[in-house]
């Protein structure tokens, strides 16, 4: 880092964050990225699998889930443990995995410790063979879970949801899929995923090229070469390669194409920020002294210290709890310093410097690895480091070193335009033989669905949120019986670690089935009045920290987020922990406050 860099004072800070933000501003925020069609219609289609003809499907399910990605499999694994042996998983991919079915890039890879990552390893008796480990050990543990939990019996593969619809009078779910289905399902639920379907940049003349062009979701291996495990990808040794956006994506696949291609042009708009990583094997030592339970024991121990809590020593031991850790005993000292402060003054200011600190730290890291100045200085990124998704790798910066890998720093301007042989950026053209979309998937906070869901009233569920999302523990919805959520808006809303989530939520919604169904209750709903009081109870984000950071789907692209945005996203006030406990507590009361049966 240099003098002047180092010394740069909080207010310079933020006005170097700010001028980097303004560049980045775009009119059409969101609307910048396109859906697939044309050329990039197959990213709506599956590579990996024939999909085979097969009769309709007209049978009932007492529980039928719609996503076979960890949220889905989470809710059917603790369903089966919970004795509901008749559920349907149904899942547009050929298998289960979700997102880790579909992304099969080289250097994909968790970005959260496994231990807490990979859901049911101790259900499984699975322990991870690294602290991060690769896509396609992922990949395999899901279809684990799908195993061990008898899932894959009667599940509906290569089969996407076009509707489901509450049929009042048989107290039924009728789901209907493009492949001509209807099944009737007592309890349907939702575990569609926050990283859904892939999305384009929308970028003059992306059609146009006449060479090589693929997105990250579907990654050709026949052109490249290699495979998911990380394999030489030969096919790229005498070929230009191009690679589009920066971003947790681009920063796990770009050491791989660094390696193999003959020369890679990496086009930047925005840096991302790049903690080190210290991924290592994991071995029988870092599992010998667990005892039963451990599993949740890291997973609350994690989200206690991500989330600014105490706890007697950190497990994980990653980048996400060392920032956290950093403002915890920052405020513990201003608070022995300055007695009778206030909490919320102590809290901003203890959160800026250790910011600043850390941001401060990763730019030096830069330039202790990247030997080129003029690289090294357009690959530091200026805003804070929760701005935009925290990457942490550990070959992502060497990369630059490589003399075939050329960066192309926009200035936050992004690629200008794309012609039949290149890229145009800063006005200049680049001939490519292969250019690589990491333009990201459509990310939400909140369930969406690519199908509309019906209540008992008839009203859709985009009508009935047409004022913001509405639910009893984010799980629930007045109107809608029988109906569960899987997500992360308004509960526990842990972001860094969302396999959590899913975890927790899933153990509410077995014991909830099971209720049901040792009682010879019909439907169960939560009442108006509970569902209202829970939604004021939450805590709306405040506008302010995300208003002032770097474009990203964190903050809508740098556009204003619309207040049914903030309340749709709004949080158990306590914290994550706080509300996992809160879940844990209001099922073993076995009341289910909130919840009518009959």
């Amino acid at each position: 880092m240099s003098i002047t860099e180092n010394n740069l004072s909080a207010e310079q800070l933020r006005e170097r964050y700010k001028l980097e933000r303004d560049k980045r501003v775009r009119n059409d925020g969101p609307n910048q990225y396109l859906k697939p069609s044309g050329r990039f219609a197959h990213l709506l289609e599956d590579p990996y699998i024939n999909r085979e003809e097969r009769e309709p499907r007209t049978d009932e399910t007492t529980v039928a889930i719609i996503g076979g990605g960890f949220a889905g499999l989470c809710a059917g694994a603790r369903l089966k443990a919970a004795g509901i042996e008749d559920v349907t998983i149904i899942e547009s991919g050929g298998d289960v995995g979700g997102v880790w079915y579909w992304n099969r890039y080289p250097g994909a890879m968790c970005d959260t410790a496994a231990m807490v990552y990979l859901p049911l390893l101790e259900e499984t008796n699975y322990f991870p063979s690294e602290k991060y480990v690769q896509g396609f050990e992922i990949h395999e543990h899901a279809k684990r879970i799908a195993s061990t939990f008898n899932l894959y019996e009667g599940a509906l593969f290569s089969t996407s949801v076009e509707e489901a619809r509450w049929d009042e009078r048989t107290k039924r779910w009728i789901i209907k899929t493009d492949r001509g289905d209807e099944l009737k399902a007592q309890f349907l639920t939702m575990g569609t995923g926050p990283i859904s379907k892939p999305k384009l940049p929308g970028i003059q003349g992306i059609e146009d090229f006449k060479g090589h062009m693929f997105h990250t979701a579907r990654w050709d291996y026949d052109y490249t070469g290699g495979d998911r495990t990380g394999q030489r990808m030969e096919g790229l040794a005498d070929k230009r390669v191009g690679i589009i956006g920066t971003g947790a994506t681009a920063v796990q696949c770009i050491p791989h194409l660094s390696a193999s291609s003959g020369d890679l042009y990496v086009f930047q708009r925005t840096p991302s920020s790049i903690d080190i990583r210290n991924n290592r094997p994991l071995t029988n030592d870092d599992f010998k002294d667990l005892q039963p339970g451990w599993q949740r024991e890291w997973l609350l121990n994690f989200a206690t210290l991500q989330s600014g809590g105490f706890a007697d020593k950190d497990l994980v031991k990653d980048g996400w709890t060392d920032i956290a850790i950093r403002i915890r005993d920052r405020i513990i000292n201003k608070i022995q310093d300055t007695p009778g402060a206030s909490l919320d003054d102590v809290w901003i200011e203890a959160f800026s410097e250790s910011d600043d600190e850390k941001m401060n730290e990763i730019r030096a890291r830069v330039n202790s690895i990247v030997t080129d100045d003029s690289a090294a200085e357009a690959l530091k990124p200026w805003y804070r480091q929760l701005c935009k998704r925290p990457c942490f790798h550990d070959e992502y910066l060497q990369s630059f070193n490589n003399p075939s890998t050329h960066l192309i720093d926009t200035d936050g301007s992004g690629v200008e335009r794309i012609d039949e042989t290149g890229i145009w950026a800063n006005g200049q053209h680049y001939e490519l033989d292969c250019i690589v979309l990491a333009s990201g998937f459509e990310v939400h906070i909140v369930h969406t669905a690519h199908y509309e869901t019906y209540g008992k009233s008839g009203e859709s569920l985009s009508d009935h949120w047409s004022d913001g999302m509405k639910s009893l523990h984010g799980i629930n919805i007045h109107g809608f019986p029988n109906l569960f959520i899987l997500g992360l808006a308004q509960g526990g809303n842990l972001v860094a670690n969302v396999t959590h989530n899913f975890s927790e939520s899933s153990t509410a919604i077995a014991a909830m089935v099971r209720e049901c169904v040792d009682k010879g209750y019909e439907t169960l709903e939560p009442t108006l009045e509970a569902e209202t009081q829970w939604v004021n109870s939450l805590e709306v984000q405040d506008r302010g920290f995300l208003a002032n950071c770097t474009p990203g789907y964190y903050n809508n692209e740098g556009h204003t987020t619309t207040d049914r945005d903030l309340f749709s996203s709004a949080r158990y006030p306590e914290g994550s922990v706080a509300f996992f406990n809160y879940l844990q507590e209001w099922v073993e009361s076995e009341d289910f406050d909130g919840l009518t049966f009959t």
